[in-house]
């Protein structure tokens, strides 16, 4: 970390923000900082509060520079939100992007601990739902070992169930339906078929009913995606196809109703209609993101029994990530796709093979 992270030049717009202290924890010196900061293992890296010396943030293990800027962003953020005023306007938008920083950098107890201290202050609000989605979708992702674990998830959970119900809380339809899915991945998480199915259902007829308030194509289609996931979660697929066939006649330009019907086409079980759909989406799509037609047309062989054409769509699908440009390609994509297609008794182009 000290020869070839902290050295690194882009750290630099972080000076004047930070005041830099390395300890050695080994020394007995510092014993008594070592308590108080409560470490439990090295390297461990804090960003304290000037004010109160109080740990903003902590980082047990090494870090990548990416992570390092990680730490510093979250941190500098955690310590204004506790020098803000209670009634500061952007409290919650912050808390929101802190949350969310913390998450996508694993640090998932903290989470769960700001989500339920937050969640008491705001109660049954627009804010306290986004701490009740934050809270148990880390409570889910806890260690299973951790002996809080259900209980954190059933607290949650319920507050989610209660305010994703409650007509009374002002919620976009999008942020709603996510709540659906976070229950319903509490539900999967529980083992519980009977308890998710029962969620999905109820998720399916709000879709239906958000869809049915649309004044535009556009609104409508807004719901595609989730309708058709709804769909399959309640084992009736067949429900999506009248909704994308009118997608994909209000929207003839646009690759993502037909490649929504090739999915709903392939759970049916209808393979050569869910191909037809799947070529009509290949050539309207552009860009990282046809990667995804790539995956869903080679699950339609797989499907049908066609092992050979599934095998040249991921070679496909390998050479066209190969070709994307500085900016789009993913060398984890890459290899996750040389990794299915080995597993399908592929071997994949060479690196700088043609693409042609």
């Amino acid at each position: 970390m000290r020869a070839y992270v902290f050295t690194d030049a882009s750290l630099s717009r972080h000076a004047g923000q930070f005041v830099w202290l390395a300890l050695d924890f080994e020394n007995s010196r510092n014993a008594a900082v070592v308590k108080r900061l409560k470490v439990s293992g090295l390297p461990t890296f804090f960003v304290l509060d000037p004010t109160t010396e109080r740990v903003a943030i902590r980082w047990l293990g090494g870090m990548t520079l990416p992570q390092v800027g990680t730490l510093l962003e979250s941190g500098l953020t955690a310590v204004q939100l506790a020098m803000a005023p209670a009634d500061w306007a952007q409290k919650d938008r912050v808390m929101d992007a802190y949350l969310n920083s913390l998450s996508n950098s694993d640090q998932h107890e903290k989470v769960v601990e700001l989500a339920r201290e937050r969640g008491r202050q705001v109660g049954r609000t627009t804010a306290g739902f986004s701490m009740a989605t934050f809270g148990l979708g880390d409570a889910l992702e806890l260690p299973k070992e951790n002996p809080k674990r259900a209980e954190t998830i059933a607290d949650f959970e319920k507050l989610v169930l209660a305010m994703v119900r409650d007509p009374g809380i002002t919620l976009a339809a999008d942020d709603r339906s996510g709540g659906y899915i976070q229950l319903m991945d509490a539900r999967d998480d529980a083992g519980d078929k009977e308890g998710k199915a029962k969620i999905a259902a109820e998720w399916s007829a709000f879709l239906d009913g958000e869809a049915a308030k649309a004044k535009t194509p556009e609104q409508r289609a807004v719901f595609d995606p989730h309708r058709l996931s709804a769909y399959i979660e309640i084992g009736h697929a067949e429900k999506a196809i009248p909704m994308l066939q009118q997608s994909e006649k209000d929207f003839p330009d646009d690759y993502n109703p037909p490649q929504r019907l090739a999915i709903a086409l392939h759970e049916l079980k209808r393979y050569d209609e869910a191909l037809a759909a799947s070529d009509r989406a290949m050539k309207k799509a552009y860009g990282p993101r046809k990667l995804r037609l790539f995956a869903t047309r080679t699950d339609i062989y797989l499907g049908r029994g066609d092992s050979t054409s599934a095998r040249q769509t991921v070679d496909e699908a390998l050479r066209y990530a190969r070709a994307l440009p500085d900016g789009q390609r993913s060398e984890t994509t890459i290899a996750s796709l040389q990794k299915r297609l080995t597993a399908l008794g592929g071997r994949g182009a060479p690196m700088g093979a043609s693409t042609k």
